[in-house]
């Protein structure tokens, strides 16, 4: 967690979980850290864990079921990406142009780096 950042930490928690169904590590129907363990894994209060997780199960990406834990909702990974990728092309894509604007980088120079990668 990034605690000098201005997102909320709650909310890096949200990402963090996020991240990790996208990616695969979290596969779908599986069961996911509990509060607590989430908690001193990312060296944060459990309250605020708690509160990501009551974000993430009103958009239905993870599911609880009382006295077992916490799971990975089905189609939630694609859920993740869909949501990933909206903000990648309103916000993140956004910001790249205007980096590029400022610096006389065109699209032709970012195509040609991404396909040498």
């Amino acid at each position: 967690m990034d605690f000098k950042s201005e997102k909320p930490i709650y909310q890096q928690i949200v990402d963090y979980v996020c991240d990790n169904i996208a990616g695969g590590h979290w596969p779908e129907e599986e069961r996911i850290p509990s509060v607590r363990d989430l908690a001193a894994q990312l060296q944060v209060n459990p309250n605020t864990v708690m509160r990501a997780y009551e974000r993430l199960q009103m958009a239905e990406i993870i599911t609880n079921s009382r006295g077992i834990g916490y799971f990975v909702a089905k189609g939630a990974k694609q859920q993740v990406v869909g949501l990933k990728r909206a903000e990648f092309f309103e916000v993140t894509l956004p910001e790249v142009f205007n980096v590029m604007d400022m610096l006389g980088i065109s699209i032709g120079e970012v195509t040609e780096r991404y396909a040498g990668r």
